[in-house]
C-alpha cells in the first residue's frame, strides 16, 4: 500500500470507529449586522458575503474546479474564531461559497484553525496541512483530507486521528508561539516529502524543514531550508520552482536543469521573496544574491498585500498568486458597522523575468472577460501642469492600461545619495509636488473638484552614474476627507522600477474597484496595492478618473485603453 493510501486508511478507520464527530456542518451566525451602506464593497475582488477574512490558504485545482481556502471568522467582522472558509470557481473570477473546510473542533485546534497549504498526493488526492492552536496556546501542525474524493467540490473534510503531527516539545525546543503556516509539500527525488514551517529563534527568521515518507510522520531536518539572522518571525512561507526558459509555471516538486526556486516569507506586514538554488541532496536553499534576501530585496507588492500563497494551475500551466488585502481603517468599530473586513487581491500569474533576477506579476487573463465599453485614446501629449479627465468609463469599477514616454530626459531631477527608501522619497515628492520629469500618471477615485483622489504616478531621476532612476508611487494622502483623519491609514507607497526610460516606455496598469486600487508598473516589475475610502464626493456616480502631469516637461501617452468592469458573481 502506498504512502498516500495510508493517510486515507487511517482516517477511514477513525471514521468507522468514532463516526463523524469531527465533521460539523456550518451554521451561519444569527448575528447579522445590517450595514447602512456598501459603497466600499468590491465588485470583482473576492470577499465573503460578510464578516472577517484574512490569509489565503492553499488554493488548488481539483477535478477541474478551483478551490480557494481562506482564514475566516464566521461570527464577526473582527479577527478571531478563525476557521477555514472555502469557495469554488471554474474561472477564478466568479465564486460559489461552500461550507467551511475546517472548524475549531479538537483540542489541538480549539483556539483556531490557522494558515496552511494544500498538497496533491499520489493519484491527485488533496491533503491539507494547517496550524492549529491548542488550549495552551501552542501552535501545532495538523492534517485533514476530503471525506469523499469523488466530490469535485470537496465540501467535507476529515481531520486525521494522528493529529497533531508536529508539536513543540522539550526535545525540539521550538517556540510554540512562533511555529506556524506549513507550506505546500514537495516530493524529493529520494521519494520522501518535504515541507517548511515558519519559525523564529532569538530574533532570527527560519524556515524549518521537515521530511516524511507517509505524510503523517514528519521528522525535522537538522538544518533549516533557509534562515536569516535578525529578520524576525517568518510567517506564511512559500517555496516553489520557476522556469528559467519559459513563462509557464512548474509543479511544486519540479527540479532539474533550467529551474530556479523562490523562497517567500511574510514579515512586518510585507511579503518578501528571494530567488536562488535548491539543492535536493543537501536540502538547502541558497539565494543567488544575499543582498536581495528576505527583508532586503524584492517584494510581491509595495503596498497592502500580505500572507500570500501561490499554487500551480495544472490546467493552464501557470503559477498563480493570491494575497490578502486588509482594511485601512484604524477604528475597529467601523468594520463591525459595515459587517465585513478584508478581501483578496486579483489572482496574479507569476513567472521569472528573463534576467533571472526577479519575478513578474500580472492579473490573470480571466479577469479581462469582465471588461466592457472600452475607451481608447490615440497617442497624445500631456503638457506640463495638465490634468485631463478620462470620460466614458465607470471610474468606480475600472481597468486601465497606458504607457508613457519622454522625448528627452534633460529635466530629470537629481537623485540624492541619501535617498535609500523609495517609499520615503514618494512621501516627500508626492503627487502635488511639482518636479522635472514627473510626477505623471493617474488620479483615480477622484472627486470632480479634486478635493479627493488617489494618485499613481512615475518620476524619473538622474542618478550619480549618468543613469536614470524610475520611481513608482501610490499616494493616498488626499484619498479621503473623512474625519477624524487619524482613523484612516493614508500611507504613501513607493518602489523603484527597473526600467531604462531611454530604451523602454513606462507602462502602467491599474485595477480600480470601489475601495481598492491595484497598480502594476513596468509590465509587472513592481506592484502597489492601496485601500482607500473616499467620501460621497468621489463614490459611485460622483467618481472621476484623470491623467495628469505635474512636471515641467511634457510626456507622451502612446497607449491608453480604459474599460468599465462588470461585477463578478461572488456570493
Amino acid at each position: 500500500m502506498g504512502y498516500a493510501s495510508s493517510v486515507w486508511l487511517g482516517v477511514l478507520v477513525f471514521i468507522s470507529i468514532h463516526g463523524y464527530g469531527n465533521i460539523r456542518l456550518f451554521e451561519a451566525s444569527s448575528r447579522v449586522i445590517q450595514t447602512p451602506d456598501q459603497i466600499y464593497r468590491t465588485g470583482y475582488h473576492f470577499q465573503p458575503a460578510k464578516y472577517w477574512m484574512n490569509d489565503p490558504n492553499g488554493p488548488k485545482i481539483y477535478m477541474g474546479i478551483y478551490h480557494f481556502f481562506y482564514q475566516y471568522n464566521p461570527y464577526d467582522a473582527q479577527a478571531g474564531n478563525i476557521v477555514w472558509g472555502h469557495s469554488t470557481s471554474t474561472d477564478l473570477v466568479n465564486w460559489t461559497p461552500q461550507p467551511p473546510a475546517l472548524l475549531r473542533s479538537e483540542p489541538y485546534d480549539f483556539k483556531g484553525c490557522f494558515s496552511g497549504s494544500t498538497t496533491l498526493l499520489s493519484g491527485g488526492k488533496p491533503a491539507i496541512l494547517y496550524t492549529g492552536v491548542d488550549f495552551s496556546d501552542n501552535q501545532v501542525q495538523n492534517l485533514a483530507v476530503p471525506k469523499n474524493l469523488a466530490d469535485p467540490y470537496l465540501t467535507e473534510w476529515v481531520k486525521s486521528p494522528y493529529n497533531p503531527l508536529i508539536a513543540p516539545n522539550s526535545v525540539n525546543k521550538i517556540d510554540g508561539q512562533n511555529f506556524r503556516d506549513p507550506t505546500t509539500a514537495w516530493l524529493n527525488p529520494d521519494g520522501n516529502w518535504r515541507m517548511v514551517v515558519g519559525n523564529q529563534q532569538n530574533g532570527n527568521g527560519i524556515g524549518l524543514l521537515y521530511r516524511s515518507k507517509n505524510f503523517i510522520d514528519w521528522i525535522q531536518a537538522e538544518n533549516p531550508l533557509h534562515f536569516m539572522n535578525n529578520s524576525g518571525m517568518w510567517e506564511c512561507p512559500d517555496f516553489f520552482p520557476v522556469s528559467t526558459i519559459s513563462q509557464n509555471g512548474l509543479e511544486t516538486s519540479t527540479m532539474g536543469p533550467n529551474v530556479k526556486h523562490v523562497f517567500k516569507a511574510s514579515k512586518a506586514s510585507t511579503d518578501f521573496y528571494t530567488i536562488g538554488t535548491y539543492n535536493p541532496n543537501k536540502d538547502i536553499f541558497i539565494p543567488d544574491n544575499k543582498s536581495l534576501d528576505i527583508g532586503l530585496g524584492f517584494r510581491y507588492d509595495y503596498g497592502k498585500f500580505y500572507a500570500s500563497k501561490s499554487f500551480f494551475d495544472s490546467s493552464t500551466s501557470r503559477r498563480i498568486l493570491f494575497g490578502w488585502i486588509n482594511e485601512s481603517v484604524n477604528n475597529l468599530e467601523t468594520n463591525s458597522i459595515r459587517g465585513w473586513a478584508g478581501l483578496q487581491g486579483i489572482p496574479r500569474r507569476i513567472w521569472l523575468h528573463k534576467s533571472g533576477n526577479q519575478l513578474l506579476q500580472w492579473p490573470i487573463a480571466e479577469i479581462e472577460k469582465l471588461r466592457m465599453n472600452p475607451v481608447i485614446e490615440d497617442t497624445t501629449v500631456l503638457m506640463p501642469g495638465s490634468v485631463r479627465e478620462i470620460s466614458g468609463v465607470n471610474a468606480t469599477q475600472a481597468d486601465i492600461e497606458m504607457s508613457f514616454s519622454a522625448k528627452t530626459l534633460e529635466k530629470a531631477e537629481k537623485w540624492e545619495a541619501n535617498w535609500t527608501n523609495p517609499q520615503q522619497v514618494c512621501s516627500i515628492k508626492g503627487a502635488s509636488v511639482k518636479g522635472g520629469l514627473g510626477p505623471f500618471g493617474l488620479l483615480v477615485l477622484a472627486s470632480k473638484d479634486m478635493q479627493e483622489y488617489t494618485a499613481i504616478f512615475f518620476r524619473i531621476f538622474k542618478g550619480n552614474n549618468n543613469n536614470f532612476i524610475v520611481l513608482m508611487c501610490s499616494d493616498q494622502t488626499r484619498s479621503s476627507l473623512h474625519l477624524p483623519s487619524s482613523d484612516y491609514d493614508k500611507t504613501t507607497y513607493g518602489a523603484l522600477l527597473n526600467v531604462d526610460p531611454l530604451q523602454e516606455k513606462l507602462s502602467l496598469r491599474t485595477l480600480i474597484d470601489h475601495s481598492i486600487v491595484e497598480s502594476f508598473g513596468g509590465e509587472g516589475k513592481a506592484c502597489i496595492t492601496a485601500r482607500v475610502y473616499p467620501t460621497n464626493l468621489a463614490v459611485d456616480g460622483a467618481t472621476h478618473m484623470y491623467v495628469f502631469n505635474n512636471g515641467s516637461q511634457s510626456v507622451g501617452i502612446s497607449k491608453l485603453t480604459a474599460w468599465s468592469m462588470k461585477t463578478a458573481q461572488i456570493n
